[in-house]
Order: C-alpha cells, then sequence, then structure tokens
C-alpha cells in the first residue's frame, strides 16, 4: 500500500474514532512503526491532525465541520495534484496561493523547495509553511473567515495588489465544461481574481468532483488560466475549451 492510500485510511479512522495509535496501524497496514510514525508526521504537517503520545488525534481546529470534511475529501487525489503542481514552481520564486484544501496540499509539497516567496490569504497554509527554508512567508491582511481560515474582503484584494508573483495557485469549487471556473461567496472570488490578476503565471488546482458542483460566482474563464492540474483527464468538451484557449491541462501521475 501506497503511502497516499494509508494517509487516506488514516483520515477516515481519525475522523470516525477522533483519534490513532502507532501500534494499531503498523499491524492494520503491516509496515513498521517508524513508517507509521512518519505518516502521522506528514498528516500533522498538513494540518489534517496533531499529535498525541503514541498516536495522533484529529485536530481541532477553527475550520468548521464542512470544510474539515472537504479537507479529507479525496486526500490521495488531491495530494497528487499538489506534487505535480509543485512541480511547476522552481526554487527561489514568488507565488500566491489562496484558500482551499487543494491549495493546502500544493503547500505540502512545496515545503521542500528552497527560498521561495510565499503570499496567501490562507492561514493553514501559512501553518503549513512555517518550517520551510523560504525567502518570505506573508500572510495577507484583512477579514478572517472563522469557518476556514480564509482571509477576504476588500482589505484582502488590495493587500494582494501589491505584490506581483511570479505564480498564482488558486482553486475552485466548481468548474464547467464550457471553461468557467466559478465559486460561491463573492467576497472569496475577489481575493481569487486579485490573485490571478497579479501573477505571471496562473494555475488551478481541482480535483473532478468539481465538475459535480454547481457553483454561482465567476472566478475566471479557462482563458485566464496557464495551467490546469488534475488528478484525472477532463471531459472532453473542457479539454477542447482549454485547447481552444492555450491553456494547459497537467494530470496527476504523468509525466509534465
Amino acid at each position: 500500500m501506497l503511502q497516499p492510500e494509508r494517509l487516506e485510511k488514516i483520515i477516515k479512522m481519525l475522523n470516525q474514532n477522533g483519534q490513532v495509535d502507532v501500534i494499531s496501524l503498523a499491524d492494520s497496514f503491516d509496515v513498521t512503526e517508524q513508517t507509521v510514525r512518519r505518516d502521522l508526521a506528514t498528516l500533522c504537517q498538513r494540518g489534517l491532525a496533531t499529535r498525541m503520545h503514541g498516536g495522533a488525534r484529529r485536530l481541532a481546529s477553527t475550520a468548521s465541520l464542512s470544510y474539515e470534511a472537504r479537507r479529507m475529501n479525496n486526500i490521495a487525489a488531491k495530494s497528487a495534484i499538489g506534487r505535480k503542481a509543485a512541480e511547476l514552481i522552481p526554487n527561489a520564486s514568488s507565488l500566491i496561493l489562496n484558500i482551499g484544501t487543494t491549495t493546502e496540499q500544493v503547500a505540502s509539497a512545496l515545503t521542500g523547495h528552497k527560498y521561495l516567496s510565499i503570499i496567501t490569504n490562507n492561514i493553514n497554509i501559512v501553518s503549513i509553511m512555517q518550517g520551510a527554508e523560504l525567502s518570505a512567508l506573508i500572510q495577507v491582511g484583512g477579514m478572517v473567515r472563522q469557518t476556514d481560515g480564509a482571509v477576504v474582503g476588500e482589505e484582502a484584494v488590495e493587500f494582494i495588489s501589491r505584490y506581483k508573483a511570479d505564480y498564482a495557485v488558486i482553486g475552485a469549487s466548481s468548474i464547467d465544461d464550457d471553461g468557467s471556473i466559478l465559486d460561491f461567496d463573492s467576497r472569496e472570488v475577489a481575493v481569487a481574481r486579485a490573485i490571478l490578476k497579479n501573477a505571471r503565471t496562473r494555475i488551478l488546482v481541482a480535483d473532478q468532483s468539481k465538475f459535480e458542483i454547481n457553483a454561482p460566482v465567476r472566478i475566471a474563464s479557462i482563458d485566464e488560466l496557464d495551467f490546469v492540474v488534475m488528478d484525472s483527464k477532463p471531459s472532453s468538451a473542457f479539454a477542447k475549451a482549454a485547447a481552444d484557449a492555450g491553456t494547459q491541462i497537467l494530470v496527476a501521475g504523468t509525466q509534465k
């Protein structure tokens, strides 16, 4: 069993039982206790658990249950997307990341990079990146949405407009086959638009479930993106819209 599969199973156990212990997990997965400790360290680094003596427990955070549920959903796919997106980001570059469970996985995959300058309106990403070897870690100022740790509103938009980053990495709640990238909260959308506007290369990270959700507020169209990183191939209609726009689709698990 590969690590992403183990992590997804551990997350399910945490969700059901509230905590897990190293010895039981090692027996269950038929791996060493050291391997389990590394798995738990990965989950803690990603903000999905907190260590306790002999194991780990579900993180008690300011995020709402709905956001925590989204964070734990499709974790293996999101982790793969995060690693694929991180391949696009060179050392010593600057980037802006927005709120989202998939952008948090991108941040986790970037912790091994060096000398990045990171700007984010996601307080969870600040926690993830604190141990990384960075040139700068900048928290966007403004009102914090307590349900998920997003900094949103006019102050956040104005703050982001002070910067011009090499890369933008954004998530979204919904994608349409015609290439529309959508979300629910107009305040969050305003921040995402500002992030795209103030970056040289623009990347969307999203798993296939986003095609099953309908959201009303437009973040961008496919022609405003340079890359879309996904866990599997999208519909032919979306692929055509991307090709017509000159936007490259990258599928996690394949060569760049």
